[in-house]
């Protein structure tokens, strides 16, 4: 049965046009009454296909970055009563069948917040992931795994569930606009105590799908250790960075390093 938290389904959109309808087909139909596309100034037709389809659209002025998106995403399911948050990529890459199997450790009382898995899938290259991508996955979350102290299969997947008490927790507006939000959002939940789970989940690759290249992903990876290092350091209190610190007992641009964008 499902539970009677509210559950919205937010999109991070960006020229999503060509994959927007497979992704919506794929989201139970239980899920489908609250869904939230953040439009980050697309070229193509996302924002009138979205009003077609009756989603909840915001669009952005100007476009600002994926770490954006997901800001706008959050404070406007959190500003309308959601409980929990799943975020899906409306690039049809990510099952999103599996939604139901994904905010159960929440329901359930035992996470704070699920992740989608490839690595748990089994098979990401199989689903077409490049192996310098597998590879460098691998490298970077293991690495993350042994300063955060836990364990992890995989940081970067875009398909994930959080409950209402990890946004209003954890100061993820303070993050950078970028693709390295999805790890300093997980830095933030490591710093405060909050719960991770995963499920498995198998992804596809093709010419429609989202990705970032060569380029982008080492800039990426880079960013990875450098957010590392500054949560090492924040832990071990060698340089307290208020981005690790809660909402509830501190403000918001307190003592500290700057934000990165």
């Amino acid at each position: 049965m499902m539970s009677e938290k509210k559950i919205f389904v937010v999109l991070p959109a960006y020229n999503a046009e060509k994959t927007l309808q497979r992704t919506l087909s794929e989201i139970p139909t239980e899920y489908r009454e609250n869904i939230i596309l953040v439009d980050d100034c697309s070229k193509d037709r996302t924002v009138e296909l979205a009003r077609e389809e009756g989603l909840i659209v915001y669009c952005h002025e100007k476009n600002k970055g994926y770490g954006a998106n997901q800001k706008t995403c959050y404070a406007h399911a959190i500003e309308k009563g959601a409980e929990i948050v799943v975020m899906v990529h409306p690039d049809h890459q990510y099952d999103a069948t599996v939604i139901p199997e994904l905010i159960q450790p929440i329901i359930d009382g035992k996470a704070d917040a699920v992740f989608g898995s490839r690595m748990l899938g089994g098979k990401p290259l199989e689903g077409g992931m490049p192996w310098w991508k597998y590879d460098a996955n691998i490298f970077l979350t293991a690495l993350a795994n042994i300063v955060f102290r836990r364990y992890l299969t995989e940081i970067h997947s875009g398909f994930r569930a959080y409950s209402k008490k990890f946004l209003e927790l954890v100061k993820y507006e303070q993050n950078s606009d970028d693709f390295i939000f999805d790890t300093q959002i997980i830095a933030q939940g490591m710093a405060n105590g909050l719960f991770f789970e995963e499920v498995p989940i198998v992804t596809r690759y093709f010419p429609e799908a989202s990705s970032i290249n060569l380029g982008r992903s080492v800039k990426y990876g880079l960013e990875i250790l450098w957010t590392l290092i500054r949560y090492g350091l924040h832990r071990n209190k060698i340089w307290h960075e208020s981005r690790f610190d809660a909402k509830a007992n501190h403000s918001d641009f307190g003592e500290g390093m700057e934000p990165v964008d």
